[in-house]
Formats: C-alpha cells, structure tokens, sequence
C-alpha cells in the first residue's frame, strides 16, 4: 500500500515525538529503535523509511525537542510585556511541573550531561537549538533596555538548567521545591522581572 506525502510527515512526526520524549527520560544511549518504533504504533522495519540510522533520528529529534522549546517560550512570551514575558517563561522552567515531567522537557536540562558522549552532528544539533533559545531569551532582555543581553541570556539560561538538574537530582521534594523558588526569587530580583 502506498501512502501520500503527508502520510509520511505525520508518520516521522509521531516517531519524532516519541523519541524525543524518550531521549528526555532515559538519555539517547539507552533508547532502542524498536521500542520507539512500538511506542509509535509502528514496526521496527518502518523506521527506515523515515531515517538511515539511529543517529540520524538523535540528531533529528534534538532538533525536534528545541522547536518544541522555542515554541513553547514564544507562546509563554506573546502579548506581553517584554518583562511580563520573561517571567512567564521563568516561572515555567523553574516549576515543580518542569522538574517533574522529564518528557516534557527542555532539552539543555535533559541532555547536557550526555552530549560529550555523542556524536558531532548531535551536539552540533544541540548547539544550534541551545543558540535559538539563548536568542529567544536575548531578545527579551534587550527589549527590557537590558546591557549585554547575550551574555546575561547566557548566564539566564545556564542558572535555570543548573537549578532544574540540582532539584532533580534532590530526594528529599520540599528541598528540591526551595531550590527552584530560591532560584526563582533571586532572578527575578536580579533582573526585575515582574511578580
């Protein structure tokens, strides 16, 4: 049976998601192609009309896990104030719902850690979702009359990843949940964001 063009689409999208969600939870070394393919409702031989490799599907669904990033900080952002925003997206990244929900997640506090293990293409991949999203948080900063909204987009991004992976890597949940409201607090006094 031959199937259309979107057919196709919507069948790699459903793979993608799935991996994507899988890579969050249990890191890219420990996914198996079959598993993805059966969590998709797919057979394992499908997987190769959509990709060569399973390297090709990592460095396909990194990219995947960033424009769900980027697209979920443009919907926390639009039609506010550029500091109303930031907030949003702030109060978002440093939640109990974020810490909690691996699958879910933004790619840098899900897979930093593995990176150095992976290939060139995939952390090549990484690189160019993480830019976008520093970009996206750069831009709010700027409109916010902020100096150097690059490097303090940087510094942004790289305290929020670290709080998130230190609260998941906290037992005891009233401690992990003080991490983040610590962490919360004390970006939104550094950079005024509103409550």
């Amino acid at each position: 049976m031959r199937y259309d063009a979107e057919h196709k689409q919507r069948t790699r999208a459903r793979v993608l998601k799935e991996a994507s969600a899988a890579i969050r939870v249990d890191g890219p070394d420990r996914i198996g192609v079959a598993t993805i393919m059966a969590r998709a409702g797919l057979t394992h031989g499908g997987f190769y009309a959509h990709f060569a490799s399973k390297d090709e599907l990592l460095v396909a669904a990194i990219a995947q896990m960033f424009d769900e990033a980027c697209a979920w900080f443009e919907e926390l952002a639009r039609d506010k104030p550029p500091a109303e925003g930031l907030a949003a997206y702030v109060g978002f990244y440093l939640s109990r719902h974020h810490r909690d929900h691996r699958e879910e997640s933004c790619p840098i506090a899900s897979m930093a850690a593995d990176l150095p293990r992976l290939g060139l293409e995939a952390r090549t991949a990484f690189e160019r979702g993480a830019a976008r999203l520093t970009t996206l948080i750069a831009a709010q900063l700027q409109a916010m009359g902020r100096d150097n909204a690059g490097v303090l987009a940087v510094s942004l991004l790289s305290e929020m990843v670290g709080a998130v992976v230190l609260a998941r890597s906290i037992a005891d949940t009233e401690h992990s949940t003080a991490i983040l409201r610590a962490s919360r607090h004390t970006i939104g006094e550094r950079l005024g964001l509103a409550a």
